[in-house]
């Protein structure tokens, strides 16, 4: 009886997995699920790369820890998996939530827990009528979010698939508002309709939470989580250059982010999740003034890990690569700037712990070069331990 590793390409992340197997004493095997042929028939299963079978591999899995990146690729992975009598990690009926931030807000809601105004309207932009004749539907579309969403304070048209901050847009305008509206086309990180929010003032900073839960164990928040933080852009991710700090959270944010994680995984014996949150700001501690200046500072401690980070040789020499990495990092974490950015982070989630809303569940979290980074939590652990406890 065994893990599989589900993966689609061999990343740091699942390099990481991979080393973190080895330190931990747990064998795995290895699934490269995006190149392989599955062939169904009266004569049973069978699982082929060009030049390799992996049939054996399956059928000596008991659970499968589904790293594939794709969301669709993922949640067909799942399903496939469970068809086949095997345990994943996270299961499908998670994939399926998670695919989606308003499935994933729907859930949040319906227990209670805090979320930005939401509206949905599953009207796509335009539309074609049977003789192929176009109706915008844009300006009834913006009348519908505008009679319960502020355009003064700002609303956000964002993809209901979207990852990176991709098809994420601000609207501080009717004009913009209309525009916006207008990029929504249906494909696949936005199959239908248009998902539109209230934006919450943030200011310079979001939240990534992990949460877990083994199976027969109480679920777990950790208790530190990872800053993205900048001006660049009203979204913090990393993907748009915005840099990261580590964030102490309060016992009140930890219990709501476990509630979470066991609404989200409700009916299943162990998952993992990273919850990524906001908290509306309405105490700030210094300008934005000295934040900009410490950022630009925090950037130029910041770009030896760049540098590690594009270095190739993690690709021949992944221990070695990972050795400097952390040595970069923590110098950048030992400067004065991310000192006083954090301090600030941390004092300003306290003094306004009450506005937190939790936005987004990612089911496959990248981890290695921030997370584990930046809080500590190499969550290679967490995920092989509750991947482990699925296997009677």
């Amino acid at each position: 009886m065994s893990i599989a590793l589900l993966y689609e390409r061999s990343e740091n992340d699942e390099a990481g997995i991979k080393q973190t197997a080895q330190q931990l004493g747990i064998d795995l095997n290895f699934i490269p699920f995006r190149k392989i042929a599955l062939t169904i028939s009266k004569d049973g299963f069978s699982a082929k790369t060009k030049g390799k079978d992996y049939t054996k591999t399956f059928n000596q899995t008991v659970v499968v820890l589904n790293r594939a990146q794709s969301k669709n690729r993922r949640l067909q992975a799942s399903y496939i998996m469970e068809s086949l009598g095997k345990k994943t990690l996270n299961t499908s009926q998670v994939e399926f939530t998670c695919y989606s931030k308003l499935r994933t807000l729907l859930n949040l809601w319906k227990a209670g827990l805090p979320v930005p105004k939401t509206i949905f309207v599953p009207c796509d932009a335009s539309d074609f009528t049977k003789n192929h004749k176009e109706i915008h539907n844009e300006k009834d579309l913006a009348d519908l979010f505008q009679t319960d969403l502020s355009i003064n304070d700002g609303i956000v048209i964002k993809a209901d698939a979207g990852t990176h901050g991709k098809m994420i847009m601000l609207s501080k305008s009717r004009e913009e508002l209309l525009d916006n509206i207008k990029e929504t086309k249906p494909n696949i990180i936005n199959p239908i309709g248009v998902v539109a929010q209230e934006l919450i003032n943030k200011w310079f900073y979001d939240l990534r939470i992990i949460v877990y839960k083994e199976k027969g164990k109480q679920a777990i928040c950790y208790n530190k989580a990872l800053a993205r933080a900048g001006f660049k852009d009203f979204r913090t991710n990393t993907f748009l250059g915005n840099l990261v700090f580590e964030a102490n959270l309060p016992q009140n944010v930890i219990d709501l982010a476990v509630k979470c994680g066991n609404t989200l995984g409700d009916g299943n014996a162990a998952w993992i999740f990273a919850l990524d949150a906001m908290i509306n700001v309405s105490n700030k501690q210094v300008d934005d003034a000295f934040i900009k200046a410490q950022l630009d500072l925090a950037a130029q401690a910041y770009l030896p890990v760049q540098k590690v980070k594009a270095d190739e040789t993690r690709l021949t020499d992944f221990s070695a690569w990972n050795k400097k990495l952390e040595q970069t990092f923590n110098t950048y974490a030992s400067s004065n700037s991310y000192q006083k950015v954090k301090s600030i982070i941390d004092e300003n989630i306290e003094s306004n712990k009450g506005g937190l809303v939790f936005h987004e569940a990612n089911s496959c979290p990248e981890f290695w070069e921030n997370t584990r980074l930046v809080t500590g939590l190499n969550v290679a652990i967490p995920l092989l331990k509750t991947a482990q406890s699925l296997i009677d």
